[in-house]
């Protein structure tokens, strides 16, 4: 971080006190705009799980982003930048660009989605069962499991039919006279084994294959009769946290090539649900030490932000963010801990700071953008962090 963004950092810190979750729009827009030139020929649908902030919504409305939701608080989120369309209009942007990714369903949410329309996804009959009674209107996409090997986060266990039961769900559907649109997948969150990609793409095809086989074809009816497929490849691409991270560019060059490949033939549109990608890079969080303690010879610092706050992400998404001074000077192995009453708010054994940093002195933690803030807590009393928004308006 350089000096000039450090002196912002401090500024806005004077000006609303700590701790702040400083959100930079312009970031939001320059990582949507690096998904859309490495990979142009996949329409993001933003999973707003990642940080589901109205305004972070507002910008990726603006730049004419999709969105992948899971509730409905979630669509609501999003519906709030359509509400005042013309009716058919609005229709339109829902059935074109909202998908309900969440495989289960409560009953009382399909009866509340059913009269929007929307895509949503399944993966099992018996949510094929509820969706028939509670929302028939609904587009379905079917969501296979697929590797997530070597992805920070793990979602097979949870999510997605066998790849050799697809195309039985299928026809079910079908038999049920709903409309299957297309596949979706998901490899693990943060994925660094791209090998999950290539597997995953390579059996919706063979499922997309199978289905035709049998007289099953997916896909909705464009106005020339013919069918167009969805395929949702998912989220899972890597940001750069570390240096060991691999690449998103050699990522998109593997992905294009191999849809290209596999699907040269189809009449398909090839969505995605990139959410870390687009948030986690354009968040920083600024605290301040609220105590300070030497225990077992190791400079301790407290903190007015922890594990039930901004750092949720430790917990929930396995993920360190490195704390850093705005003081200059050596530094040394530091504990870093959050303001709860509880030892598990536990931020860092081993903090790279100087060791002769004074209560009220400022930290910073960049990257913090992801299932940060989205999973922050009130526990014992504290509230989250301010939210503070830099370069909104551009």
């Amino acid at each position: 971080m350089n000096q000039v963004e450090k002196k912002l950092l401090l500024d806005l810190a004077t000006k609303h006190g700590t701790p702040i979750f400083v959100i930079d729009h312009d970031k939001l827009r320059a990582n949507f705009r690096e998904f859309r030139e490495k990979l142009p020929e996949v329409q993001p649908y933003f999973a707003i799980k990642a940080n589901s902030h109205p305004e972070i919504v507002k910008t990726m409305f603006d730049l004419g982003a999709s969105f992948d939701v899971a509730s409905m608080p979630e669509f609501m989120v999003v519906h709030e930048n359509i509400k005042n369309l013309p009716d058919q209009e609005r229709q339109d942007f829902i059935w074109d660009k909202i998908i309900y990714a969440n495989t289960i369903k409560p009953v009382e949410t399909l009866k509340e989605l059913n009269p929007y329309k929307p895509l949503v996804t399944f993966d099992n009959p018996s949510e094929l069962e509820k969706i028939k009674e509670h929302a028939p209107d609904a587009g379905l996409v079917l969501r296979i499991r697929v590797p997530n090997t070597g992805s920070m986060v793990e979602l097979s266990s949870k999510f997605g039919a066998h790849p050799g039961e697809a195309v039985d769900l299928i026809t079910q559907a079908t038999n049920l006279g709903l409309g299957v649109e297309g596949i979706s997948f998901h490899v693990g969150s943060q994925c660094n084994n791209f090998d999950n990609y290539m597997q995953a793409l390579n059996f919706a095809s063979s499922i997309f294959k199978e289905a035709e086989l049998r007289k099953y074809p997916i896909g909705f009816k464009c106005k020339d009769g013919s069918r167009e497929k969805v395929l949702d490849i998912g989220g899972g691409f890597p940001v750069k946290y570390t240096p060991d991270v691999k690449s998103f560019t050699v990522l998109a060059k593997k992905i294009n090539s191999e849809i290209k490949r596999l699907f040269k033939k189809d009449n398909i549109q090839v969505i995605a649900e990139p959410g870390r990608f687009m948030v986690a890079t354009a968040c920083t969080l600024v605290v301040k030490i609220i105590g300070k303690a030497v225990r077992d010879g190791k400079t301790c610092y407290y903190l007015n932000d922890g594990v039930y706050h901004t750092f949720s992400g430790q917990v929930f998404d396995h993920q360190h963010y490195p704390l850093r001074a705005f003081k200059e000077a050596p530094t040394a192995v530091c504990a870093t801990f959050g303001p709860t009453c509880d030892a598990f708010d536990t931020i860092s054994l081993a903090d790279e700071l100087p060791d002769n940093l004074e209560i009220h002195d400022l930290l910073y933690a960049e990257n913090i953008g992801a299932y940060s803030h989205a999973s922050a807590t009130y526990f014992n009393g504290f509230p989250p962090a301010k939210v503070v928004h830099v370069n909104k308006g551009r």
